[in-house]
């Protein structure tokens, strides 16, 4: 009897699974003075020790964290989304993104990418169970937050709303009508009052159309 012959799947797939993973490093500093040398030599023992193959390492020097477009993690991101790489690995959390919603995308894109991530200081790795309940349990904690703030907003909104204030953005002056209510002797302020308007925006009119008249 042939025994590869009834064995040939399992070989494929175990050809497959002795494949190294290929993981892309990212690691960043604030200022120019500072150095990523303690970032990439904690990260890349890290990858030697999980068998991974560092297929490049992107680097943002000089770039503040507060910034979501930076030179080295737009390549990074434009290289996952072309699906060379397995693995996203940094240094801890606030390196890669500039909050927690940025994170949060990021890990969503990743996740619908079939890319793996893993924060070496956070000790958060999407590769296993454990890393995938804490970023569901992340996820939906910054989901309930998105909802609440939206909530109170809808309802600070309703609540001008049944005050009579005035929403969304100031109305325009009109010069004219402006002008034709001066011209009935209202004052600066009845004339911001009947039309909504800062008393600043009416003198300023005035004064473009009747620049001796100020008072």
């Amino acid at each position: 009897m042939e025994l590869g012959r009834f064995f040939s799947v399992p070989r494929l797939s175990y050809t497959r699974c002795m494949k190294k993973q290929r993981c892309a490093i990212y690691a960043r500093v604030s200022r120019d003075s500072q150095k990523v040398d303690m970032q990439l030599h904690d990260l890349r023992r890290y990858a030697d020790q999980r068998g991974f193959e560092i297929s490049r390492e992107f680097i943002d020097e000089g770039f503040s964290g507060s910034l979501s477009s930076r030179p080295a993690l737009n390549e990074m991101m434009d290289g996952a989304r072309k699906r060379k790489y397995d693995v996203v690995l940094v240094w801890r959390f606030d390196r890669f993104a500039r909050s927690t919603q940025h994170l949060l995308s990021a890990l969503e894109e990743f996740g619908t990418l079939g890319i793996e991530f893993i924060s070496y200081q956070e000790n958060l790795d999407t590769t296993t169970p454990l890393g995938k309940m804490v970023f569901t349990l992340v996820s939906s904690i910054a989901t309930l937050e998105r909802d609440i703030i939206r909530d109170r907003v809808r309802a600070g909104l309703a609540t001008a709303r049944s005050k009579g204030k005035r929403l969304g953005r100031p109305p325009k002056a009109n010069s004219d009508e402006i002008m034709k209510l001066r011209a009935e002797g209202l004052s600066f302020r009845q004339i911001s009052e009947q039309l909504g308007i800062a008393k600043s925006t009416v003198m300023d009119a005035v004064r473009k159309r009747s620049p001796k008249s100020t008072n």
